[in-house]
């Protein structure tokens, strides 16, 4: 294996976000590696295609991955950056996450062009949100708002917003800061009121999990709180099959050599959510992870899990 790379091609979805993401890691790349001629290969995914249907109905998040997986198997791209809460927590052989990158603001974003908060909006005012973890949140706490389905790419979005299809929308402020935006947001939704996806505002890079020689040229851009944290709030998914059908939530800080976890299970209606906390030490992120979602089990979440994921539930 060479000490450092000559050539490394990364694979990224086609939208803006996708592209400033792997054009972020492309120049820390290059800023490690010099002599590395670093270069993307852009594809469309079948997650950016099917925009009329929501993503738990035409199999969920891994929809915006296979591409760029098969781009990494056939050997057309050595690397693939993905928004960490795209990634399934599942990841099977041949790949492998490599790597997590320091953490942008996690939290959710109240976009609206006439009102500043949630609490401003009348009775009856459309939301838009792609998620059925913040439909459920936002269905608890603000039963009067009527939370309707909104897809596509941060622009189509917010194309939609201004066209006045909604009163607001809600999207995660990463994205919106990564594209210099950050001036669309209205206020931010604090994690208990809106609590996160597991590994949202994070970066993780894919590789195939027989690079060696990848995963030791990617290492040192790894950040370790972010790494800590999104690995504790990726447990709770995992434990929990977490998918788009199951309103599901994980959001983990560290202070000083303690890692909080909080996670929540909902019903789609936000007529029942289920939240658990745990807390220890950092070296054990995982198992904290792990024993959030054990106790979300405990307190009756394997009945509305069992039901979401039945075979018949998203159609």
């Amino acid at each position: 294996m060479s000490d450092t790379p000559v050539k490394l091609v990364i694979a990224t979805r086609a939208s803006r976000l996708a592209l400033w993401q792997a054009e972020h890691v492309r120049d820390r790349l290059q800023s490690l590696y010099p002599q590395c001629q670093v270069s993307l290969l852009t594809m469309t995914t079948r997650g950016d295609q099917i925009l009329d249907r929501s993503l738990s109905k035409v199999g969920g998040k891994g929809l915006f991955v296979k591409e760029l997986e098969t781009a990494l198997l056939d050997g057309r791209a050595d690397l693939a950056v993905h928004s960490l809460k795209d990634v399934p927590v599942d990841m099977q052989s041949p790949f492998a996450l490599s790597v997590i990158l320091e953490r942008d603001d996690p939290r959710d974003a109240f976009v609206s062009n006439d009102y500043a908060s949630l609490g401003e909006l009348p009775e009856g005012a459309v939301v838009g949100t792609s998620s059925l973890r913040r439909e459920a949140q936002l269905r608890e706490r603000y039963p009067h708002l009527r939370v309707q389905p909104l897809r596509g790419n941060l622009d189509t979005r917010l194309g939609k917003l201004d066209r006045g299809d909604y009163a607001a929308i809600i999207l995660a402020a990463a994205g919106l800061r990564r594209l210099g935006l950050a001036s669309r947001i209205r206020d931010h939704l604090s994690p208990q009121q809106s609590l996160p996806a597991a590994g949202q505002g994070a970066l993780g890079i894919e590789i195939l999990e027989s690079r060696s020689d990848m995963r030791t040229w990617l290492a040192p851009l790894g950040d370790a709180a972010a790494t800590a944290c999104t690995l504790a709030e990726r447990a709770v998914s995992r434990v929990l099959g977490g998918s788009c059908q199951v309103p599901l939530a994980a959001f983990a800080r560290l202070d000083g050599d303690t890692i909080e976890v909080d996670a929540l299970v909902a019903e789609p209606d936000g007529s029942r959510i289920l939240r658990a906390h745990a807390a220890g030490p950092a070296s054990q992120a995982e198992q904290l992870g792990e024993r959030a979602a054990q106790d979300l089990l405990d307190k009756g979440a394997s009945a509305i899990l069992a039901r979401l994921l039945a075979p018949n539930a998203a159609s």
